[in-house]
């Protein structure tokens, strides 16, 4: 189900699907799952009545930047008919990790690192997709437009040790030198396992490919999935979860290159077979293993579980997670009918009071934290400089090669709409300078392994150069597959988008005394100092229209969003910050004197203080 087809294309697809299986063995219906695909594109044009292939809303950072649950719970709402309407059932979301290293890569798909805002947060997404209204409702709150959710990922994968993540062997282990491991699972069981809607819970679990590091009283270091502890002690005994467990994507495969994001995943049981691997992943009370279509060694995890424990008890263990596995497609109506009417779905998926719900949310996602002299909002009709960005190139998160480019950064069509655009900044009006955040980085670098080094290096939250002079030294967590001491002190990385500091910079020159004002697209928190006093305005979002970024400029609409996490005063205190412990970074404050901490943001008024901010910044303060 790709999510660059026509919605009527997608139900088609279903139907030909259902009637598929429909035929085969006792006719279970497909439950079909899906990542998030409610994303923005940001160059596209929103029309008050318009429609689309599917509503687009901030990115879930964005969603937990409204402080506001309300607006969570209607996304999920929304997006539950949607993914109806197209044939899914299952969302592969939210991920409620929080999100207390600042480096981490999966920083943007999370809720922020308050682990009472991401509660709030997972309870209401997971109530919007899994509320069926009463006149589609079948039983217990479930219906024709309920989505199984899938939280993740259990116990919380934002500790991974340094910033690196466990999509690759060198980012499995997550440390918790704060000893805060209990913290993390405070948005599932707080949250995703107590809602306030009718379904109760989560209908489903994904825990993370790390191994939580020295938290198995056993003293076993294994990924979440293939642990006991983690899944039957801690998930199915201490917090009585019944829900589906399923792994993340393809643990049980043998392991590729240290660096290489395709392949397997079996952190910390190398040395097993695949066939063992699904028998200890059964064993410690898993149901689904994600990205694995080969029945083969499923069936010889049942032989091994037969020869140790015998026939009674392996049918026993099977049928548990079959029962839970069928609940699932119960629920939702397939059995009564897994059709969809095409019909339907076009007026559905899309429709315009979708597409203005998820415009309206992006407007209330967007964080203004310096606004100098009042320089926002500006008047319709000046003459803008936009200059062009240097994108550049690498190799992605798949490993794909891609070639450094110039572009303009927004879509130009919907900026003149708003602006008399030029290319000559000394005949502007004020300048708006569209980036990114800095890239981390991954944390390895192979070259380094071939020049006798142990490959890891540090990940940066800073454009220029940044040498690690205060990383940890020795590493908390290591094995012998690669190197117990994985240390990165005293190394050099830069940002693979440095560019666009420079391009700040170069902007602020060329403008002279005239505004410029900076807008960041933010994927992670980042260092502010090396051009916050340089310029005017800082607007910083999550994932949003380029159209909802000229509606805030102009004042169109009021800037009501607060930060959900905090930005650090420079790279000594992200070292120093433990990786497992939310709000313990020296923030940034600006020149305006303002701290870029937890709950900061500004409207045209000034810093906003309301319900929201003595809500979760008093939360904040008193678990800290």
């Amino acid at each position: 189900l790709s999510q660059r087809v026509n919605p009527e294309v997608a139900a088609e697809w279903n139907n030909n699907a259902q009637a598929l299986v429909e035929k085969i063995g006792v006719g279970i219906p497909i439950n079909t799952s899906s990542d998030p695909r409610h994303q923005t594109v940001a160059n596209a044009e929103y029309n008050a009545g318009g429609g689309g292939k599917i509503s687009m809303w901030p990115g879930s950072l964005g969603l937990a930047a409204t402080f506001d649950p309300s607006v969570t719970k209607e996304f999920g709402h929304i997006a539950a008919q949607e993914y109806r309407g197209l044939g899914i059932t299952t969302a592969l979301s939210p991920q409620i990790d929080i999100a207390t290293d600042p480096r981490w890569n999966r920083f943007n798909g999370t809720f922020g690192e308050d682990p009472k805002l991401a509660t709030d947060m997972a309870r209401a997404y997971v109530d919007g997709f899994q509320t069926s209204s009463d006149s589609t409702a079948i039983a217990g709150g479930w219906g024709y437009t309920s989505v199984n959710a899938m939280v993740k990922h259990w116990p919380g994968g934002g500790a991974g040790e340094g910033g690196r993540d466990a999509h690759f062997a060198f980012g499995k282990f997550a440390v918790y030198p704060g000893h805060n491991f209990a913290e993390h699972m405070i948005p599932f069981v707080e949250g995703a396992f107590k809602l306030k809607g009718p379904t109760g819970e989560a209908s489903a679990v994904m825990p993370y490919y790390t191994i939580s590091y020295n938290q198995d009283p056993s003293g076993q270091n294994v990924g979440n999935s293939y642990s006991s502890y983690i899944i039957d002690t801690l998930l199915r005994g201490k917090n009585k979860y019944d829900g589906v467990v399923c792994t993340d994507w393809g643990i049980t495969a043998d392991a590729p290159e240290m660096d290489n994001f395709i392949g397997g995943k079996p952190w910390g049981v190398e040395d097993k077979s695949v066939a063992e691997r699904h028998y200890m992943i059964l064993m410690a009370g898993v149901d689904q293993f994600g990205g694995n279509n080969d029945s083969k060694p499923v069936l010889e995890a049942y032989e091994l579980g037969v020869k140790e424990h015998g026939e009674a008890f392996m049918r026993k263990r099977f049928e548990e997670s079959a029962v839970r596995l069928l609940r699932n497609i119960l629920r939702v109506g397939l059995f009564e009918n897994p059709y969809l009417s095409v019909e339907n779905t076009k007026k559905v998926v899309g429709n315009p009071a979708f597409m203005a719900a998820g415009y309206h949310a992006q407007l209330k996602s967007v964080v203004m934290l310096k606004n100098h002299n009042h320089v926002l909002p500006l008047q319709k009709g000046k003459k803008v400089y936009i200059p062009k960005r240097l994108v550049p190139g690498g190799r992605d998160w798949f490993g794909n090669v891609t070639q450094p480019r110039w572009e303009y950064p927004v879509n130009m069509n919907i900026a003149k709409k708003y602006f008399e655009v030029t290319d000559n900044p000394a005949e502007a009006d004020a300048a708006l300078v569209f980036v990114n955040s800095p890239n981390p980085g991954p944390g390895y670098n192979k070259e380094d392994l071939k020049k006798g080094g142990n490959g890891y290096f540090p990940m940066t939250l800073q454009y220029l150069p940044y040498k690690a002079v205060y990383a940890r030294d020795p590493s908390i967590a290591g094995d012998k597959r690669d190197f117990l001491n994985r240390t990165y002190r005293n190394k050099t990385t830069t940002a693979s988008n440095t560019a666009d500091l420079k391009l700040i910079l170069d902007t602020r020159k060329a403008m002279k005394e005239k505004p410029v004002i900076v807008v960041i697209n933010t994927s992670n928190p980042m260092v502010f100092s090396e051009f916050e006093k340089s310029i005017d305005g800082i607007l910083i979002h999550f994932g949003v229209q380029d159209q909802a970024l000229m509606d805030i400029a102009t004042g169109v609409s009021e800037p009501s969003a607060l930060l959900p996490m905090q930005m650090p005063a420079d790279m000594k205190t992200v070292e120093e910050q433990c990786e497992d412990v939310p709000h313990d970074m020296k923030c940034f404050i600006d020149s305006e004197g303002n701290s870029y901490d937890f709950g900061f943001g500004l409207n045209w008024s000034g810093k906003i203080s309301d319900s929201r901010t003595e809500h979760y910044k008093w939360l904040a303060k008193t678990q800290n």
